[in-house]
């Protein structure tokens, strides 16, 4: 999409989502620019690693940006609001695609998988490995909301406005999530989930 004049690296998303509204190209070509590959990577993360799925599902989210701007609600935070559109288009998606699911976590389930380690010289590829078969058995919920605070960094308060409910629930989430993971993955440190940037 190249590179924008200043006027436009400078604007707020929501002052860019705006002048996208009148039409203005280069500044949806800014906002794509902004997030296209944080959304890239969550889609891919959510979607079983399947990165021309992710490829899809990000070519359809701009597409229906581009046909319909004023679908966006200005009194939301655009971050919020357009990773609350990302995680229901992945919502829609395990729906459709549950046979699939199923088989993306058997075949990642394999044999070579069980080596337990105590947390001692961790192996940082296994460790991704199974953290991401334990992320496909969470309910798609808190698997969200672990992957928009862990993976995309994202504050508890911005989390709650993506998807509409309390810091409080958010929380709730967090912690439902990490205990089960330390749970689940006790061959390695269980701290280590809360660092993992898989």
């Amino acid at each position: 999409m190249g590179v924008f004049g200043k006027e436009y690296t400078t604007q707020s998303d929501e002052r860019l989502m705006e002048l996208v509204v009148r039409g203005d190209e280069r500044a949806f070509g800014a906002v794509y620019d902004r997030y296209h590959g944080r959304l890239l990577n969550y889609f891919h993360r959510m979607l079983w690693h399947d990165r021309e799925r992710s490829k899809d599902m990000l070519q359809d989210l701009f597409t229906k940006l581009a046909q319909r701007p004023t679908s966006y609600d200005p009194s939301r935070p655009f971050q919020t609001w357009i990773f609350s559109v990302a995680n229901n288009m992945c919502k829609n998606a395990y729906r459709h695609e549950e046979v699939v699911r199923a088989a993306a976590v058997e075949m990642r389930a394999g044999p070579d998988r069980v080596e337990a380690t105590n947390g001692i010289g961790v192996d940082h590829e296994l460790f991704r490995d199974r953290l991401q078969e334990e992320l496909e058995k969470l309910d798609p919920d808190h698997k969200a909301t672990f992957v928009m605070r862990h993976h995309e960094d994202m504050a508890i308060k911005e989390i709650a406005l993506a998807f509409g409910c309390s810091e409080g629930t958010v929380k709730s989430r967090l912690f439902y999530t990490l205990k089960k993971l330390a749970e689940r993955m006790k061959e390695f440190n269980p701290n280590a989930v809360y660092h993992g940037k898989a």
